[in-house]
């Protein structure tokens, strides 16, 4: 009978797509897909970690946990709680501030009916604040999954707001 590990934890789909990262990286450099990975089990558990699964992406890249710990709680989009199922990362950095992101922040607070860093009770929408997000041309801004919205005005907010599923 085989021995079960923390990196258990992994499903096959998301160690399949870790080992692609893997493979970019000489063998004894697998701390380097690190970021990858944590990207990739947070996914599989609905958009945040525990400490269960950066366990075991140190056990499945051969890593201390501290050194995992270290990356999960440096980056802003690794989440440490549940989170909506949009979860809204807003730009408040200064060519986004100058741009009018405040406007943007009270609009979503007033629209949502919370604010910063807090989830919808329907589960829908989580609003973060994020320091850049490397779009200052078209501030401000927001990104919601992969997708970064430009150049925002209340009206464009309530658009895309409603086009989510």
């Amino acid at each position: 009978m085989s021995q079960t590990t923390q990196a258990d934890l992994i499903n096959a789909e998301s160690k399949q797509e870790i080992d692609h990262w893997l493979a970019k990286y000489p063998d004894d450099q697998k701390q380097s897909a690190v970021m990858a990975a944590l990207r990739i089990v947070q996914d599989q558990n609905g958009g945040w970690l525990t400490t269960e699964l950066m366990d075991a992406v140190a056990d499945y890249l051969d890593m201390d946990k501290i050194h995992v710990y270290e990356v999960a709680t440096f980056y802003s989009m690794y989440e440490h709680k549940p989170v909506g199922k949009h979860k809204i990362c807003v730009c408040t950095n200064i060519s986004c501030m100058s741009c009018g992101s405040g406007k943007i922040v009270e609009h979503l607070e007033d629209k949502l009916n919370i604010k910063l860093g807090e989830t919808t009770e329907d589960k829908q929408f989580t609003l973060k604040e994020v320091e850049c997000l490397g779009a200052c041309s078209g501030a401000p801004m927001f990104q919601i999954g992969e997708h970064y919205y430009e150049n925002l005005t209340p009206e464009k907010i309530d658009e895309i707001l409603a086009g989510l599923k």
